[in-house]
């Protein structure tokens, strides 16, 4: 069992940069494979970037890569995502999700899930 909570949400203007952070409970942290995702009012949501235990591998949807950069420190029982040059199209809540397995592009293959945290860029 894991347990997260995301932060750093907040407006930004485009072309700006946030650092979003999310914490997990649990001594099995460095053992998940860590996801992003996202959802914007009236869509379903997406992925964004996803990393595996060791960070040895990253995957990033093709709308980021480039501009986000996921992170992760086991030691510190949190996964980050650094993004810049944002744009008024990334505004969404953003959540971060985790497996005990390989990391996966799918949102149905992660069994816990933060809260999310609110992204606002502004034009």
């Amino acid at each position: 069992q894991v347990q997260l909570v995301e932060s750093g949400g907040r407006l930004v203007q485009a072309g700006g940069s946030l650092r979003l952070s999310c914490a997990a409970s649990g001594r099995t942290f460095s053992s998940y494979a860590m996801g992003w995702f996202r959802q914007a009012p009236g869509q379903e949501r997406e992925f964004v970037a996803a990393i595996n235990w060791n960070s040895g591998v990253i995957i990033y949807a093709d709308s980021v890569k480039g501009r986000f950069t996921i992170s992760r420190v086991n030691a510190k029982n949190t996964v980050y995502l650094q993004m810049n040059s944002l744009k008024p199209e990334d505004s969404a809540v953003y959540y971060c999700a985790a497996r005990s397995s390989y990391l996966s592009r799918n949102e149905h293959e992660y069994p816990y899930w933060g809260q999310g945290t609110q992204v606002t860029v502004s034009s």
